[in-house]
């Protein structure tokens, strides 16, 4: 049996905005590039470009044969996972796609695999060659295309700047996204120098002298991206819309002011009056600022009861997310830290010492918050990319994300203060970087 690589990749400029998408199958053996497809569809979101580039991908390596088997590389986890059976599809847009796609070939002949932006970038120049030839009121020709001359002098230039570690990490990672930063900028001639040659070897192949300046150009981006981030330090304009987090602690229940540990393991406490009213004006001043458009919230009884107060107020709905609730603090629920300081000293230095240890009584280390905050912050991500979101949270959770961003230690956890119904927010690039855009603001609260 023949078997086939699919690489495939979607944009929108603005999501919705003007989107395209681009496909390439490959043979796994030889890494020949066996077809390409490109179309700019119009207004559209990014998930339906990237659903509807699967579509064009598996279509071509149908048309080349069909009693092929496919391993279809994508660097959306929503479409991955969905595709793969592990997320539910909720969208209405999407279910249609993801249907074309799986009846295209039988389901146990295509495998499906995530794979990190870089390594994607035939596809997503052809999706950024069907955007571009849309705005000039034109469709995309593979006759002028340099995607693969982009894409191969990207992979020289790659191998060139072998000597710089490459950093790996999930998005958010602010240390990886740093050496990536640091990695691209080392390179920039290198990269440019690559590719120059690389398209000026093959014109006669494209018929196009030009192609050759614009090939060069076009494959610096990364590169230029880079230097955007590291010139202003955050909202790189040519990264694309970032997944934008609006982080909400939840408002007052009668334990806050008394500054009591209150976690996912204790009596699951109510908003007092002072939390409802608190609830209705975060409402008011999201309203007035007009950009959340998903609430999601922590199972607990004041994380949903503050949610649903934006929620109405907005016009939204809410979305209840496991990996968002508090720290379990064990047997330190309900209690002050003098409380826990005078029963339990040896536990509570352990635990301000330690990121690993556990409060009293198996609660939840602050090690073990930290990773399920960064695999519920990488699978929105992937599921939220390019949309501003609300996350109904608590304390420990929103200093976990901003402290991941950062790359800050564990102890920072210690030296952050968060009032009850503030708003902090947290950006993640498509590069792997993320910028804190504010933090503990309470200025909704004030009269």
């Amino acid at each position: 049996m023949r078997e086939f690589i699919v690489e495939a990749d979607g944009g929108s400029r603005g999501n919705p905005g003007p989107a395209g998408y681009g496909s390439v199958v490959i043979d796994p053996a030889t890494g020949e590039t066996l077809a390409e497809r490109a179309e700019y569809i119009g207004v559209a979101t990014n998930n339906v470009a990237e659903y509807r580039g699967l579509v064009a991908g598996l279509r071509a390596a149908h048309d080349l044969d069909p009693s092929a088997s496919v391993h279809v590389r994508m660097d959306s986890k929503l479409v991955v996972e969905q595709m793969s059976g592990r997320w539910k599809i909720k969208h209405p847009d999407m279910k249609p796609l993801a249907m074309e796609a799986a009846r295209v070939f039988p389901p146990d002949r295509v495998t499906y695999e995530w794979i990190p932006r870089e390594r994607n970038k035939h596809a997503d120049r052809l999706a950024n060659e069907a955007m571009d030839a849309g705005a000039r009121g034109e469709q995309w020709s593979a006759s002028s295309s340099v995607a693969e001359l982009q894409a191969r002098a990207a992979a020289s230039a790659g191998s060139v700047a072998s000597a710089v570690p490459e950093a790996s990490g999930p998005p958010g990672d602010a240390a990886a996204g740093a050496a990536r930063v640091r990695a691209a900028l080392g390179v920039a001639s290198a990269t440019t120098a690559s590719a120059s040659s690389a398209a000026a070897s093959s014109s006669s192949r494209r018929g196009a002298a030009e192609s050759s300046g614009g090939g060069a150009a076009k494959a610096d981006a990364d590169v230029r991206a880079a230097q955007s981030v590291a010139g202003s330090g955050w909202a790189p304009a040519d990264m694309g819309a970032p997944a934008t987090f609006v982080l909400l602690r939840h408002g007052e229940t009668p334990l806050t002011p008394q500054k009591r540990f209150s976690g996912s393991g204790g009596t699951d406490p109510s908003l007092s009056e002072v939390g409802q009213e608190q609830a209705r004006l975060v409402g008011e001043a999201l309203a007035r600022r007009g950009t959340v458009q998903e609430i999601l919230a922590s199972p607990l009884a004041r994380t949903r009861q503050t949610a649903a107060a934006v929620a109405e107020r907005l016009g939204l709905d809410v979305t209840v997310e496991d990996g968002l609730r508090e720290t379990d603090f064990g047997a330190w629920e309900g209690l002050t830290f003098g409380e826990v300081r005078e029963r339990y000293p040896d536990d509570l230095n352990r635990w301000l010492a330690d990121p690993d240890a556990e409060p009293t009584g198996g609660g939840e280390s602050f090690a073990a918050t930290a990773t399920r905050i960064a695999a519920t912050r990488d699978k929105l991500i992937a599921t939220y990319a390019g949309r501003t979101v609300l996350l109904v949270t608590h304390v420990t959770p929103i200093k976990t994300f901003v402290r991941l961003a950062l790359g800050a230690p564990p102890e920072s956890l210690f030296r952050m203060e968060l009032s009850a119904a503030s708003l902090s927010a947290v950006a993640y690039y498509a590069d792997g970087n993320a910028s804190v855009r504010l933090f503990n603001d309470t200025s909704h609260l004030r009269p």
